[in-house]
């Protein structure tokens, strides 16, 4: 693949030379703060986003899709292709009634924020949550007893066929950490959330009282792509990690969390190949101790070794 066609892709999407980053260190674009370059990275607003997954079906150029890279951990290698990420030219925020309209990239804390200030509830869980609202729903993003599951009331999805589709939140199969998005290919342009009345001052005291929770509980202190594994069915990882003897365990610099076990952090200087080696080394002893199986919740993406 000849790099051509980057030059020729600000004209045919309509943006400038300089939205287009080139040899971008992912570990810029990830909580995890750990990543290789990208080859070449834009931050599209939605009509451009049409337009960029348009001209790499075209040119068969490969891409990712990325939002605020809260749960990813991306490979020392980088990536190759385009990076395309979903971030603040794509992140208006509509309040029309009981309901939100979100942009994929509108930050989650954000959308919550907005939902507080126009006095609806039903969105506090999220508000802590740090990523953007299209990976939420990509995902089915929850924390204390709240899922987005719950108050999305329908998805715009962009196929990468090109075609635009609204599936109702019932139909988006959501699960634990699951959507059929994860099985259908599609990039979340939109989300309308259904929300209730409520008073503002109630619902911020309750955001508060949860964003404490995070701060006693979770180590923030540290880059972390958030809960690095699934909680297995009957289970908590954190519970099973801390039980087989691995609560501050560490490869380079990369360690299991001493404030929650369930986290895996990055100490400083980590690297997706440290990443890998322990939590390999965290889900055998869980299996040889337990016999549970912990599958990652963090998505892999790029090039490993």
């Amino acid at each position: 693949m000849t790099e051509d066609w980057i030059d020729r892709l600000p004209e045919a999407v309509g943006v400038s030379e300089n939205q287009i980053k080139r040899n971008e260190p992912m570990s810029r674009h990830t909580t995890f703060h750990i990543g290789g370059p990208a080859d070449f990275m834009i931050q599209p607003d939605l009509k451009q986003l049409e337009l960029v997954i348009a001209y790499c079906t075209k040119e068969q150029i490969p891409y990712t899709i990325i939002g605020n890279g809260s749960n990813l951990l991306v490979g020392d290698g980088g990536i190759r292709g385009l990076v395309i990420e979903l971030a603040a030219p794509a992140s208006k925020i509509r309040v029309q009634g009981n309901r939100i309209y979100a942009e994929c990239g509108a930050l989650l804390s954000k959308v919550a924020g907005t939902a507080a200030d126009a006095g609806l509830t039903g969105m506090e869980f999220a508000a802590g949550i740090p990523g953007s609202i299209g990976g939420a729903v990509f995902m089915n993003a929850g924390a204390y007893g709240g899922e987005m599951q719950q108050i999305v009331e329908s998805v715009d999805i962009l196929r990468p066929d090109g075609s635009r589709v609204c599936i109702d939140g019932a139909d988006m199969e959501f699960g634990y950490r699951h959507s059929v998005l994860q099985r259908e290919p599609g990039i979340v342009c939109a989300v309308t959330l259904s929300l209730q009345p409520g008073n503002p001052e109630q619902i911020r005291s309750y955001m508060k009282e949860l964003r404490d929770k995070r701060v006693e509980k979770q180590p923030l202190e540290y880059p972390s792509a958030g809960s690095t594994f699934k909680r297995p069915e009957g289970y908590f990882a954190g519970k099973l990690i801390m039980d087989a003897g691995l609560r501050g365990f560490r490869v380079g610099d990369a360690q299991v969390a001493k404030k929650h076990c369930g986290f895996v952090v990055n100490r400083g200087k980590a690297t997706a190949a440290d990443v890998i080696s322990l939590t390999d080394a965290v889900r055998e002893r869980v299996k040889e101790q337990f016999g549970v199986e912990l599958e990652l919740e963090v998505k892999r993406i790029g090039e490993f070794s």
